[in-house]
C-alpha cells in the first residue's frame, strides 16, 4: 500500500545494521560455523508456524544479530533481507510513504517482539525497518550471550548486489540519508565493483556490490555478505585455527589486503554466505583513494 502522509514527517534516525537474515539447509551445520568457530551464541530460537519457518537468532551484540532461516532459498541465493534499526518505526513508515515508497498498511511485531515493517528496494531486495523495544526478546537478552569467544563484537557493514547505481543511491541516500564516502574497482575490471554508503548517525554501512551481468542464484552468497569488524586479523586467524570446530571447517582461512588496503579474511558458512572479518584501518593508517571508473552500466 502507497500512503501519503497528512503532512510531511521528518526522517527519524536511522541507527545501524540490525542483522542479516539468511537461509540455512542445515540449520546444524549453521550453528557449527557461527557458534562453534566464529565463537557466537544462539540468543533464541523461534518456532516454525504454518507461514513461517523456524529461526535462530545469532547475537554479535545488543544491537545486532545474525538471524538463520531454516527454509530453502527464495531467489537471491541465501539472502532473505537486511534489517536497519531505527529510534521509531513508525515515524519511519510514515517519512517513506510520504516520499512515494511504498509501505504495509501498519507495522508489525517480528518474531522477536519488536516493532518492524518491511520494504522493497530498487534492486528487489527485502528491507527492514527494525525498532527495538525494551520488553522484546532482543531486549530482555541485554547483556547476555556476548562471550569471549566471539570473533568480532560488532557488525561493520553488509554488502548486497547492486544493478543500477543512480537508483539505489536515490533510495538509499536521497531518502534514507545514507552517504557515500568510497568507490572502489576490482583488479583490472574496467568499471565500478563497490559504493560504500554510512549510514546517517552511525559509520555501519552498505555495501553495493555492483554488477553488470547478475550471478546465478547460488553464487550470490559471496556478493551478499557480511561484514564483522576485528583489530588485528592476523590474530583473528590465529584464534580459529586454534578452536577444535576448525577441523570441521574444510577450506583455508588465509590473510588478504582488499582493494581498500585494508587487511581481511573471508569465510563462508555451509550454504555459501560469506563472512569477512576486516581491520578498521588501511595498512600503512593513510586513506585508500576512491576509484573514478564508472559504474557498469
Amino acid at each position: 500500500l502507497t500512503l501519503v502522509a497528512q503532512s510531511p514527517v521528518d526522517r527519524p534516525p536511522l541507527l545501524g545494521i540490525a542483522h542479516l537474515a539468511v537461509f540455512v539447509s542445515n540449520p546444524a551445520g549453521a550453528r557449527a560455523f557461527y557458534q562453534d568457530l566464529l565463537g557466537f551464541e544462539e540468543s533464541f530460537a523461534v518456532p516454525a508456524t504454518e507461514t513461517s519457518p523456524a529461526r535462530a537468532f545469532v547475537k554479535i551484540n545488543d544491537r545486532q544479530w545474525i538471524e538463520l532461516i531454516d527454509a530453502p532459498t527464495a531467489g537471491e541465493g541465501q539472502l532473505d533481507h537486511v534489517a536497519l534499526y531505527t529510534a521509531d518505526a513508525g515515524r519511519m513508515r510514515q517519512y517513506l510513504a510520504g516520499r512515494a515508497v511504498t509501505v504495509p498498511e501498519a507495522l508489525a511485531i517480528g518474531p522477536t517482539g519488536d516493532r518492524s515493517f518491511t520494504v522493497t528496494d530498487p534492486d528487489g531486495h527485502r528491507i527492514e525497518f527494525l525498532e527495538y523495544r525494551a520488553d522484546s526478546r532482543t531486549g530482555q537478552d541485554a547483556g547476555a550471550h556476548v562471550p569471549r569467544t566471539r570473533i568480532s563484537d560488532r557488525a561493520l557493514h553488509v554488502g548486497i548486489l547492486i544493478g543500477d547505481l543512480a537508483r539505489a543511491t536515490s533510495f538509499y541516500g536521497g531518502i534514507l540519508g545514507f552517504e557515500e564516502f568510497w568507490r572502489g574497482s576490482a583488479a583490472n575490471s574496467p568499471t565500478l565493483s563497490w559504493d560504500n554508503m554510512r549510514a546517517p548517525y552511525c559509520t555501519d554501512y552498505l555495501e553495493y556490490m555492483l554488477y553488470g551481468d547478475k550471478s546465478a542464484p547460488d553464487r550470490r552468497g559471496t556478493a551478499h555478505h557480511l561484514c564483522l569488524l576485528v583489530p588485528d586479523a592476523a590474530k583473528a586467524i590465529a584464534e580459529l585455527e586454534s578452536r577444535p570446530a576448525r577441523k570441521q571447517y574444510t577450506r583455508s582461512i588465509e590473510l588478504r589486503t582488499g582493494i581498500n588496503r585494508k587487511r581481511q579474511v573471508n569465510l563462508f558458512d555451509p550454504e555459501g554466505t560469506r563472512v569477512e572479518l576486516m581491520e578498521p584501518d588501511t595498512v600503512d593508517g593513510k586513506p585508500t583513494p576512491s576509484s573514478t571508473l564508472p559504474p557498469p552500466r
